[in-house]
């Protein structure tokens, strides 16, 4: 069969199964290679924030592959399969994936979609193929007791609200100044954006401010009635926990009513520049809290820009979203994958890694200082320690402030959340999963078993 022939017989397969390959991921004839579906969504309401995510995935595995030569030798190789962030599409292409590509096995799947995540929650440990959800996805599976193959990475929900909730304490000048302030939280109306209600009612009831909460249905297009009722209510900080058009909408409402744009903190999925631009000059001030801090100034984003953006080798076409807060995210979600399966390769050997090990491999990853500044990483990904017992590892995200043309730190470094407050609750709500389900809690010392 020509080169030709067998290209045009690819592209039509590809097309049958709503996948688009990725033809420069492939490695030489001959060489072993990791598959790793992509579960995009570059079209549809959410495309702006979806683009330049998967450019940030995509880009580190070319850089893995063109530079590293893949991870110890096995290149990485991907096609795309279109969801549009529908849970039907997302479920549809999980099942047409699952079952990895050319003898190679899937080793990690990114739903990349907080209600896609929870529908594929219990497939994935009949197929025992984990889930990795960094800053989203369901926040009682960070006890992977219960939940041994959904990875909440990073920062989940629950930690979003509580290092929002210190942020605004450091500014007070303390956590007990945090008594009597009042704190309210404009949310998507869905289960992404009520998913921050019980840590926030839990802290309320800690430090003692008042807990307020306004819904605003999808898609946000208009929030009068909502900064109405903050105008009514003046709160002292508004954490903003929205999705796509409702931040830009909700920052110049905002700006209307007269509230100090200032004193919004928009959460993980309303802080990339994607979502403050539309706001015009009004934006100036906003802040934002993510554990995927902009800006090119990182080393492994210097490589990159080396090694792919300039080779003209990026799937990137806006260059402006370059080392953006959704950008970044993508890079940051590839680089715990990557490490992951390094990490279940030199336990089960320098080769294509099944969902299983790579279970294993989330379960043992750890990246400390080192590990972070060998990548290139310092600064950009958080120190992580992952277990059975703890699938997000982290907890702690940055604050941003947008200055007009760009995001600057305005934290003091990583603001951690109250683990130690928060874990006895999320670790009920998972034993109570456990009892609805009939599931039967993993021992913690069985890590070592679980990929045989």
């Amino acid at each position: 069969m020509t080169r030709l022939a067998r290209a045009l017989r690819a592209t039509i397969l590809a097309a049958s199964l709503g996948l688009a390959p990725a033809a420069s991921a492939e490695p030489a004839k001959g060489s072993p290679q990791q598959y790793f579906p992509l579960a995009t969504f570059r079209v549809g309401a959410y495309a702006s924030s979806g683009i330049p995510v998967w450019a940030g995935v995509i880009d580190y595995f070319r850089y893995v592959n063109a530079v590293e030569g893949g991870i110890n030798g096995v290149k990485l190789v991907w096609d795309e399969c279109e969801t549009e962030w529908a849970v039907e599409k997302g479920v549809e292409c999980y099942e047409r994936v699952k079952g990895g590509r050319d003898g190679s096995p899937v080793p990690i799947f990114l739903p990349h979609g907080d209600p896609i995540s929870k529908a594929l929650t219990e497939k994935s440990v009949a197929d025992r193929i984990p889930l990795v959800t960094t800053g989203y996805g369901r926040t009682e599976a960070i006890d992977g007791r219960v939940f041994p193959y959904s990875f909440p990475v990073l920062f989940s929900f629950w930690s979003e609200a509580s290092s929002v909730v210190n942020y605004i304490a450091e500014q007070a000048g303390g956590k007990d100044k945090l008594k009597g302030l009042k704190i309210a939280t404009v949310y998507h109306d869905s289960p992404y954006g009520k998913e921050t209600q019980t840590p926030l009612a839990l802290l309320a009831k800690q430090y003692g401010f008042e807990n307020i909460q306004i819904a605003v249905p999808h898609p946000g297009n208009d929030q009068a009635a909502q900064w109405g009722r903050i105008r009514q209510i003046k709160p002292d900080w508004v954490f903003l926990r929205g999705w796509g058009v409702m931040t830009p909408v909700a920052i110049k409402t905002a700006a209307k009513t007269g509230f100090a744009v200032d004193h919004i903190i928009g959460g993980i999925w309303s802080g990339s520049e994607e979502d403050v631009r539309p706001a015009g000059s009004v934006g100036k001030g906003y802040r934002a809290i993510t554990p995927f801090p902009a800006g090119q100034d990182f080393e492994i984003l210097k490589k990159i820009k080396a090694a792919i953006v300039d080779t003209g080798k990026s799937d990137l076409k806006d260059p402006r979203s370059f080392g953006s807060v959704y950008y970044n995210s993508g890079v940051i979600e590839a680089i715990v994958s990557v490490e992951a399966i390094r990490t279940a390769q030199a336990r089960f050997g320098n080769r294509p890694i099944t969902g299983a090990e790579g279970q294993w491999g989330l379960e043992h990853l750890v990246l400390d200082e080192a590990r972070l500044k060998a990548i290139g990483a310092e600064g950009l990904v958080q120190p992580l320690r992952l277990s059975i017992k703890d699938h997000e590892g982290g907890g702690a995200g940055k604050v941003l402030q947008w200055d007009g043309t760009q995001w600057v730190v305005a934290s003091n470094g990583w603001v951690q959340s109250d683990r130690d407050l928060l874990l006895p609750v999320i670790y009920a709500r998972a034993a109570a999963y456990a009892r609805e389900k009939g599931i039967v809690p993993r021992a913690e010392d069985t890590a070592e078993a679980t990929a045989r």
